[in-house]
């Protein structure tokens, strides 16, 4: 009796785990996918942040990263067409392509974003010398672009993250957000780029 009685409990156990099991599983990943997308996100922003607004590094452009800033535009370009095309894709209802247009867009924003934190902790900002009514419209395109490319961070991590769960409904939910904020981003590093070197 005290057998079956113990094997009577541990085959509740068993089956309540698995009532319970996934849910828990699946609210501690979000709750630690959460954490570490709230501390990647809170890092890359400072230290950008840091590097736009601290001091400025003594000795001019070196060679060897003077060509960065036109390869951090061309990053920029490749990010808003792989976007498009995923965006294209899915449409069609290409998921394949779709994913690797995503995915694709991603590694390219954070080579930019290595580039770019190079660039600058080794040649610091460059002043804008355009005057006229050029000089509020890039200001108003810089800090746009700089403020939804902070915003932009967790939104888009977020966003793969719940992709790769495969938690479509929310994933389409934020992607509406997220796809046209990540698009201004990198369309506007392309035309920041252009007024500050070629203006």
């Amino acid at each position: 009796m005290v057998s079956r009685a113990r094997g009577g409990e541990a085959g509740a156990a068993a089956y309540n785990r698995r009532l319970v099991s996934p849910v828990d599983s699946r609210l501690t990943d979000e709750r630690f996918a959460r954490r570490v997308i709230a501390v990647a996100s809170v890092v890359i922003i400072t230290v950008v942040g840091y590097l736009l607004l601290g001091p400025r590094p003594h000795g001019g452009v070196a060679p060897a990263v003077a060509a960065l800033p036109l390869l951090n535009a061309s990053l920029n370009a490749t990010s808003a067409v792989l976007l498009t095309a995923g965006f294209v894709f899915i449409r069609r209802r290409l998921v394949g392509l779709h994913r690797a247009c995503m995915v694709a867009a991603l590694g390219v924003s954070t080579l930019f974003l290595v580039s770019y934190v190079t660039y600058h902790a080794l040649a610091g900002s460059r002043p804008f010398g355009g005057q006229g009514w050029v000089r509020p419209v890039y200001f108003f395109v810089l800090l746009t672009h700089i403020g939804l490319a902070a915003a932009i961070v967790p939104l888009a991590l977020t966003t793969v993250w719940r992709a790769w769960r495969a938690d479509f409904a929310r994933h389409r939910r934020i992607a509406r957000w997220t796809l046209p904020l990540w698009l201004y981003v990198s369309v506007t590093g392309v035309l920041v780029y252009w007024m500050l070197y070629h203006l």
